[in-house]
């Protein structure tokens, strides 16, 4: 995902992609701010997830909003938030042994019922005319 606004600067090479989530109740402010050039500042609400490309030796602060201000809570190397990019054999669709690996075992597990007595067939009621 390509930073549109504020795209990194041409020098910098070895750009991640990077994936940070505000798992706290309160709104936040990430920002990088060690790569000259660069300005990258967002608001994290509550449970966002917020993914971004930054250079490898960039360093993010989280800064957490309380009344009437903000604090620096945090800071994270970049290379910790590190999103694994999948490779191209993993979108092969011609593949030769096709295996769906998400799906290997049931969500739902087969119930175990007694059959016999216990079980009787569902009756619907239904409507034969309106006058």
């Amino acid at each position: 995902m390509a930073q549109i606004l504020d795209p990194l600067p041409p020098e910098q090479s070895g750009k991640i992609l990077c994936c940070y989530i505000n798992a706290t109740s309160k709104i936040q402010i990430a920002r990088i701010c060690n790569i000259s050039n660069w300005y990258f500042e967002r608001v994290v609400f509550p449970g966002q997830r917020l993914v971004f490309e930054a250079p490898r030796k960039g360093q993010m602060e989280i800064h957490t909003g309380m009344m009437a201000s903000a604090i620096l809570s945090d800071k994270i190397p970049c290379d910790r938030l590190m999103l694994d990019e999948p490779s191209i054999y993993e979108f092969d669709t011609d593949s030769l042994a096709e295996k769906d690996l998400i799906n290997t075992k049931p969500i739902v597990q087969q119930i175990n019922t007694k059959t016999g007595d216990t079980t009787k067939p569902l009756q619907v009621a239904g409507l034969a005319a309106i006058d």
